[in-house]
């Protein structure tokens, strides 16, 4: 299906038109890049965590969006998440990178799973619930995906604050279950030497006399 090509601000305008209030703010930059200079877009949406699901099915609208990754930061009292996407993929002098961008409280990280418009999202859901302690509700895999089966729940690595990593953990990180009496490796041995000469060393003046000769 072929969709109609807008610009920049007819995209957010889409959005603004539909949603209203619900969008929290919006911006557009302009990049140039490669030899030619030519113009690229990034265009960022921020909105609400209802919003996200219905935003994504309008992104869709306009053009089937490629998804990049999901990130996502400690913001203090609450986790920021982006969902970085991009339309007319592909498109020479035409692709935009679409950016919604999703504040969750600390006391209510939950967000709804996308893996049902986008199926790839789940490895990036599952990377967030991991490493930031959101809760993906309705993922269709919720197990880990990085950290070892044997890693302590509750804490998560991007976390900064009491639930993150703590400083006894990353000094003792590498003995948790893991055989502490391995031995180390043998050091590898010496090459031998493949020629051997009988002949006698030079005498310092000998060595300064194949200097002065040209010899090496």
């Amino acid at each position: 299906m072929t969709h109609a090509f807008l610009t920049p601000e007819q995209v957010v305008e889409r959005f603004t038109t539909k949603f209203g209030a619900s969008i929290k703010g919006t911006r557009i930059s302009e990049r140039r890049e490669g030899k030619r200079k030519e113009p690229g877009y990034d265009i960022w949406i921020d909105l609400e965590r209802d919003l996200l699901k219905p935003a994504i099915s309008t992104l869709m609208d306009l053009d089937y969006p490629h998804l990049s990754v999901i990130s996502g930061s400690d913001m203090g009292d609450s986790v920021r998440l982006l969902y970085h996407m991009t339309i007319y993929y592909g498109r020479a002098k035409g692709e935009y990178t679409v950016t919604f961008s999703v504040l969750l409280p600390k006391g209510d990280l939950t967000i709804p799973t996308i893996s049902d418009l986008i199926p790839g999202a789940v490895f990036s859901e599952r990377e967030k619930q991991e490493f930031l302690g959101v809760k993906v509700s309705g993922i269709p895999d919720g197990r880990r995906l990085f950290l070892p089966e044997d890693f302590p729940e509750g804490i998560y690595p991007w976390r900064k604050d009491g639930t993150g990593i703590p400083d006894g953990m990353v000094k003792d990180l590498w003995a948790s279950k893991r055989p502490t009496d391995r031995p180390a490796p043998p050091l590898p041995e010496a090459p031998a030497c493949e020629m051997e000469t009988e002949e006698a060393p030079l005498s310092p003046a000998g060595r300064e006399h194949g200097k002065e000769g040209g010899q090496s």
